[in-house]
């Protein structure tokens, strides 16, 4: 495989000498998110020339002792592939990370930071991720973190590269914290509104129980328990409510936005805020993840997608501590990220002049300083 890494390094070299931008993709499942720098068609020309680095070729599991619970695998590993290996020896990507296409790649995984509805409970993508190996603006390969958890002295680059979104590098390789799957999982629904449920959330969520997701929707909250069976039953008992039998199927629709509230071509935010902010006053529907940290947003107003609509959106995740994402559009010309601060955007700028010091890599992907 090394022949395929010396002829990423010779792309990004090529691209660095002709200034021309090179996009960073592989299953492009995740296309759609964040600034558009992929024609809608591979066929199309990139709007400013360049051309796109496709990473599905590097893929396969490098190294796999699950007694050690650690796994490192290949960037253009596809996520199906990987968790279907996890699954044969009892055990589990513990962030649920979203595929959204069956293309979808450890890279992408990585480089996007999403997270599933067992985030809340197990931890972010960046939590798991141990060692990266990449390739920097400059071609150079590069490796960072290793395959135990204190391994790091001074930078974790490794999580650094998470949510990146290839804007430093291209990840080679990855080495992942793992978890054995639950031996008992099953998910209630509970009827209430709002404010009730995001009440419940932060109460169950200051007690010993066994919540790995929460979703609340057009006024049902959805609870799953996962653990020791004896833990789930008890924590059945205390909770209430009326067990589902398709409880892995609602889950996957809440993780791959299968769910009818995303299927919808208008703007849907992602507002991420304190978990104990009371029911947000804006117009549209919202469905509520994390123990109520995380609120989907789908705007149902004709002027859904007006200046005056985003910045009303963005102040109000403000005001409850947390930041908005435009996280899928049609088409709208609002920016994707919430702006950062001076300070923020200064520590950005240099990191990508370290790292893509010929602003080649993406560049316009996060924010168009970079």
């Amino acid at each position: 495989m090394q022949y395929l890494i010396d002829q990423f390094a010779d792309t990004i070299q090529a691209a660095g000498s002709a200034d021309e931008p090179l996009i960073i993709r592989s299953g492009g499942t995740k296309d759609f998110y964040g600034s558009r720098v992929v024609p809608l068609a591979l066929a199309d020309p990139l709007p400013s020339g360049g051309g796109i680095l496709d990473a599905t070729a590097y893929a396969g599991i490098v190294d796999y002792e699950p007694t050690e619970l650690v796994v490192t695998a290949r960037a253009g590993t596809r996520l199906s592939d990987l968790e279907t290996e996890l699954a044969r020896h009892g055990q589990m990507l513990a962030f649920e990370p979203p595929h959204f296409g069956a293309g979808a790649t450890l890279g992408g995984c990585v480089a996007t930071g999403l997270s599933g509805p067992r985030r809340a409970s197990a931890g972010a993508v960046r939590d798991f991720v141990l060692g990266v190996r990449m390739l920097d603006g400059r071609g150079e390969d590069l490796r960072f973190g290793g395959q135990v958890m204190k391994n790091v002295a001074g930078y974790d680059v490794s999580r650094l590269m998470t949510g990146s979104m290839g804007t430093l590098g291209l990840l080679l390789e990855v080495s992942l914290k793992v978890l054995p799957l639950p031996a008992m999982e099953l998910t209630l629904c509970l009827p209430m509104n709002e404010t009730e449920a995001i009440e419940k959330m932060n109460f169950w969520a200051g007690k010993p129980l066994p919540v790995s997701a929460i979703c609340f929707c057009d006024g049902v909250l959805f609870l799953r328990l996962s653990g020791a069976a004896p833990a789930v039953r008890a924590a059945r008992a205390i909770m209430g409510g009326e067990e589902i039998d398709d409880g892995a199927v609602f889950w996957e629709t809440v993780r791959e936005q299968t769910h009818p509230l995303f299927q919808t071509r208008k703007p849907l935010w992602r507002l991420s805020i304190k978990s104990t902010t009371p029911p947000l006053s804006l117009p549209g529907n919202q469905l509520i993840e994390w123990g109520g940290a995380l609120r989907w947003l789908v705007m149902d107003s004709a002027d859904a997608d007006t200046e005056a609509v985003h910045s009303a959106i963005r102040s109000a995740a403000k005001a409850a501590g947390g930041h908005a994402t435009l996280f899928r559009s049609d088409g709208s010309c609002a920016p994707v990220f919430h702006p950062l601060t001076p300070a923020m955007m200064n520590i950005t700028r240099r990191l990508k002049e370290k790292f893509d010091p010929m602003r080649i890599l993406n560049p316009g992907r996060i924010y168009p300083e970079i």
